[in-house]
C-alpha cells in the first residue's frame, strides 16, 4: 500500500486538476498522472473522469475517496501520537469556518495555537454550515464551526449563543424602537441572507408564521449592510458581525430574544492536534470579554 498514491489521489480530488494537484505537491504532472493510473489498475476501476472540462471523481472514485480519507487521517493521527509520547504537539489540522469566525476568533486562536504549539500546522476551508458539515462527513477537514444541531454524527462543543438583531437605517419607521416584534418584520422590504444549511433566520421565520416581503437574497453581510445603509430594506444578523455598523444604522434587538447558537463539530476519535485546537478554541472563549 502506497499512502503517497493515496495523498496524491486525494490533492487531485481537492484540485480537481493533475496540474494543480503536481504543483501543490510538487511533483511532475507525469508522476501524478502516473500515480492515478497505478491506483486505477490495483483496484481494477477508474478513478477519475478526465476530460477538457477539468478532473471529476467516477462515482467508484468517490466511494474509495472516502475510505482514502480515512486512512491518512489515521496515518496522521499515528504520527501525532507519536510526537505526543515524545513530548511533542505536532501534525496537521484542517478546519471548516464560516466568515463571522474567521473575522471575529481565528486571528486570535491561530496567534495562540502559534505561540503555545508552533508544530501544529493549520489548514482553514471556508464555507457555510452545510458545506462544513458535509467537509466533516467526507473527512475532508478534522473539525469545524457550524451552527449547533442534534446530529449524532458529530461530537458538537457548544461555544456561544449569538443573538439575532434587526438591521434598520435611519428612514426605517423602525428606527426609534426599543425592541422590534416579529410581526414588524412583515411592514418593510426585507433582505434575506442566504447560505447553506441550517438557515437561522428562514427556521425562525416559519417558527412564527412570518412572510416578509422579501425584495433581495445576499450571501455577503456587507453587501445586506450596505443596501440597509442606501434604505433598500431591513435585514437580520448575527450580533458578532455588527460591533461597526455605519451611524445610520441601528441593529435592534427582538421583543423575545433570538439566537443563532454555534459549535465546533469534530469527528468522535480526535488527533491529538485536533485535541488542542479544540482545548485553546474554548479556553479562550471562556476566558474573554472580546465577544
Amino acid at each position: 500500500m502506497s499512502l503517497v498514491k493515496y495523498e496524491i489521489l486525494n490533492k487531485v480530488a481537492e484540485l480537481q486538476s493533475f496540474t494543480k494537484a503536481a504543483d501543490a505537491m510538487a511533483l511532475t504532472q507525469s508522476a501524478v498522472s502516473h500515480a492515478i493510473t497505478n491506483l486505477e489498475s490495483e483496484f481494477g476501476f477508474p478513478l477519475v473522469n478526465r476530460n477538457r472540462a477539468g478532473i471529476t471523481l467516477t462515482t467508484e472514485g468517490e466511494t474509495m475517496l472516502l475510505a482514502i480519507r480515512k486512512v491518512l487521517q489515521e496515518n496522521e493521527k499515528v504520527h501525532q501520537e507519536a510526537a505526543s509520547l515524545l513530548g511533542l504537539a505536532k501534525g496537521t489540522i484542517k478546519i471548516g469556518i464560516f466568515k463571522s469566525v474567521s473575522t471575529k476568533w481565528l486571528p486570535e486562536i491561530i496567534r495562540l495555537m502559534e505561540k503555545n504549539y508552533p508544530e501544529i500546522q493549520i489548514q482553514l476551508k471556508e464555507g457555510d454550515y452545510l458545506e462544513i458539515e458535509q467537509w466533516l462527513l467526507s473527512g475532508e477537514i478534522d473539525c469545524g464551526f457550524i451552527n449547533i444541531t442534534h446530529s449524532s454524527q458529530f461530537h458538537i462543543i457548544s461555544l456561544k449563543k449569538d443573538r439575532l438583531l434587526c438591521v434598520v437605517s435611519n428612514q426605517s419607521a423602525l428606527y426609534h424602537q426599543k425592541t422590534v416584534s416579529f410581526e414588524d418584520l412583515e411592514k418593510e422590504p426585507f433582505i434575506m441572507p442566504t447560505y447553506g444549511g441550517y438557515h437561522d433566520i428562514k427556521q425562525l421565520f416559519e417558527e412564527r408564521g412570518i412572510q416578509p416581503d422579501i425584495r433581495f437574497e445576499l450571501m455577503d453581510e456587507s453587501a445586506i449592510l450596505s443596501m440597509v445603509t442606501h434604505h433598500l430594506g431591513i435585514s437580520i444578523l448575527p450580533e458578532m458581525l455588527l460591533d461597526s455598523i455605519p451611524q445610520e444604522l441601528r441593529a435592534i434587538p427582538f421583543q423575545v430574544d433570538s439566537y443563532r447558537s454555534i459549535g465546533l463539530a469534530t469527528r468522535y476519535h480526535l488527533s491529538p492536534a485536533a485535541k488542542k485546537f479544540a482545548e485553546t478554541t474554548q479556553a479562550w472563549l471562556q476566558d474573554s470579554d472580546k465577544l
